[in-house]
């Protein structure tokens, strides 16, 4: 909470960046400003439910032929009805990701 007390700061990129809901997260700063204590309905709140979807996470895959040069890593963008792929070999699979953290920036 003490995040979201500088001034211009978003509450919502806040919440954000802790996986909390932001309504949430501005009931917290609304009863910690009256001076509110926290409730059970408030620490229930907090635990993530079942039903919730897990976060998407990075998944290295395994090749099945690291030594092969004929495999390649192929990216296909699309924007509206224009699309373009990019192919590049898995040997330089280092530089691949160089070059798309750059172009992502």
């Amino acid at each position: 909470m003490a995040a979201c007390q500088g001034p211009g700061v978003s509450v919502a990129a806040i919440a954000l960046m802790h996986k909390l809901n932001a309504n949430l997260l501005r009931r917290w700063l609304e009863k910690a400003e009256s001076g509110a204590t926290t409730t059970a309905g408030d620490v229930m709140a907090m635990k993530p439910s079942a039903a919730a979807p897990a976060s998407p996470a990075f998944v290295p895959l395994q090749l099945s032929d690291a030594n092969d040069h004929r495999r390649e890593i192929r990216v296909e963008v699309r924007r509206g009805q224009q699309s373009i792929t990019i192919s590049w070999p898995t040997s330089d699979a280092a530089q691949c990701a160089a070059w798309l953290r750059e172009w992502l920036k």
